[in-house]
């Protein structure tokens, strides 16, 4: 079965027939939300916005632990996490939408393992590709067929939040290979990673990172809101549904 995580942009899935909601007590707290239960495509899934249903857990704060966990504990064997970013390339144009096949992790002190504790024993897992290969190829073979502007590749720099960055700092990160900047990717990627879940990340683009093309001076967190609640976005956030409506219907 999947499981959906929405970020900023997808709170919610209108195309979903609900079927219940659900609170999943875990051994690490609660969920950002209630799982939403219901079909897509007629198939079973699992929905869960990540920053909660009023949009008011912030990355840093977000209980990554119990959300990976409380999907799993339902039966969700593959994740699709959907991930709002801003891009260093400043041809990249906002709207385009990136798969990633790696990850750069720039967080600290969150809760990022479920081996924790002195009643734990130490146990070390390969992180060598973070993603789930064939989800993610299924993913890039669906969405070359049915959007326009896509980056198949792309390395994702999880950064900590819930500050943007400095144009220092990404250049810090362009020098790295880094290809997107969003704040949610990890520990996510790797929790999923720990539970033998299969995970993959569809990140549409926002806005250019600081420094960049549009941001070259400043980021406009009005010119953010609008593409977060305008046509333009309602019309990716639109692709990136149908997207997963056909990843669904065909696995």
């Amino acid at each position: 079965m999947f499981g959906i995580i929405g970020g900023t942009g997808l709170a919610s899935i209108q195309e979903l027939k609900v079927v219940k909601r659900e609170l999943i007590r875990t051994p690490y707290g609660e969920p950002s939300q209630p799982l939403i239960f219901g079909t897509l495509s007629g198939k079973n899934v699992v929905f869960l916005a990540r920053h909660g249903s009023g949009h008011t857990i912030p990355p840093h704060e977000i209980n990554y632990r119990a959300n990976i966990w409380a999907l799993q504990s339902v039966g969700v064997a593959k994740i699709i996490s959907v991930a709002t970013v801003g891009v260093i390339d400043d041809k990249v144009k906002p709207g385009t939408i990136c798969i990633p096949n790696q990850i750069i992790d720039y967080t600290y002190g969150r809760k990022n393992t479920y081996f924790d504790g002195a009643e734990m024993p130490v146990k070390h897992i390969d992180f060598t590709y973070p993603y789930d290969e064939p989800l993610r190829k299924v993913i890039i073979n669906i969405a070359q067929s049915s959007l326009n502007t896509l980056i198949a590749d792309g390395v994702y720099a999880a950064v900590q939040g819930p500050r943007l960055e400095t144009a220092a700092e990404i250049n810090r990160l362009e020098k790295d290979g880094v290809t997107i900047v969003g704040m949610t990717g990890m520990p996510e990627a790797v929790l999923a990673k720990e539970l033998n879940m299969a995970y993959a990340a569809v990140c549409p683009v926002v806005n250019h990172a600081a420094g960049r093309g549009q941001s070259k001076d400043a980021i406009s967190f009005s010119s953010i809101n609008e593409l977060c609640d305008n046509d333009v976005c309602r019309l990716m956030m639109t692709d990136v549904v149908k997207l997963i409506q056909e990843v669904v219907l065909k696995n």
